[in-house]
């Protein structure tokens, strides 16, 4: 079984806007490194380096074949993100329901 990333990870991979542009990209499908870089005014290098932060998160996985290289979105990364948001929402209503019912007694 592959290893899970942490939370921290993964929204440290997230707090860069290039790479949520990148995400946000690819959440529309799959595309290559070039077209990445093309809207983002971004060097092809720089593209690299963002994808291999965004992969080490399990955000993003890609592949080469021949000189194209492919990047896909990995749910596994989104998957931590949006499990540790469901555990701070949780505890939030929790805090909110006993709130309620203190001012309601």
């Amino acid at each position: 079984m592959l290893n899970q990333p942490d939370s921290a990870k993964v929204f440290e991979a997230l707090g860069e806007s290039t790479r949520r542009a990148i995400i946000d990209r690819l959440s529309r499908g799959p595309t290559s490194v070039s077209a990445l870089a093309e809207p983002l005014g971004v060097t092809l290098a720089a593209v690299l380096q963002h994808v291999q932060v965004l992969e080490q998160a399990s955000l993003v996985t890609s592949r080469k074949v021949g000189r194209v290289r492919t990047c896909s979105l990995d749910q596994t990364g989104l998957r931590v993100a949006e499990s540790w948001i469901a555990e701070r929402r949780a505890a939030m209503e929790q805090k909110l329901d006993r709130l309620g019912e203190v001012l309601g007694e």
